[in-house]
């Protein structure tokens, strides 16, 4: 987050490097800039397993794509809540990731917008009538124990689940609670 492109800010690039660079983990940047361009290939550079940018920043989304790619991280577009699914669609098959936001981007704690599951629900189709199996469609923002059904009916495979597992007083556990609901939900 840059204070730009939302309006809070996290770290900088460097702090940002020096975490990836000194992660046992992989790790995902998911990236509220607004310059993505210049920005986003320089993260999987230094090594993110995978990088997403907001397709309301991009200039050049299919070079942004490319460049992100030969630098060998897999590369996600993330759309705002306002944003429709059709705006993301010409680029589906060159991503390996898309998130939609269930939340406005910038702050956490924010309350889960249950009116972008027919987005989802709209991607997950188009994934599977397109045949992109391999293509994860994650959802980020109020994902908790409450609503981790919904959206993983509506068709979402992957989850950010930042102040459920932050706020928790057993962070593993509600991991593992909001993990097993999904797949109870996935296999009932």
């Amino acid at each position: 987050m840059d204070n730009k492109f939302v309006p809070n800010f996290t770290f900088s690039f460097e702090e940002a490097v020096h975490i990836i660079e000194q992660s046992p983990l992989a790790v995902d940047s998911h990236l509220m800039i607004s310059d993505p361009d210049i920005q986003a290939p320089l993260y999987a550079e230094h090594g993110s397993a995978s990088v997403t940018f907001h397709l309301e920043a991009a200039s050049d989304v299919k070079s942004l794509i490319s460049n992100i790619a030969s630098n060998g991280a897999r590369v996600g577009i993330a759309i705002k809540p306002g944003t429709p699914f059709s705006s993301v669609e010409p680029f589906m098959a060159d991503i390996d990731m898309l998130l939609v936001m269930t939340v406005e981007p910038g702050f956490g704690g924010q309350k889960f917008m249950s009116d972008m599951m027919p987005k989802v629900a709209a991607a997950r189709s188009w994934i599977l009538a397109n045949q992109l199996n391999d293509l994860w469609l994650q959802v980020d923002g109020g994902i908790s124990l409450a609503t981790i059904n919904e959206a993983t009916l509506s068709g979402a495979d992957t989850f950010v689940a930042g102040s459920a597992v932050f706020n928790s007083p057993e962070p593993a556990v509600m991991v593992r609670d909001i993990r097993l609901a999904a797949e109870k939900c996935r296999t009932a």
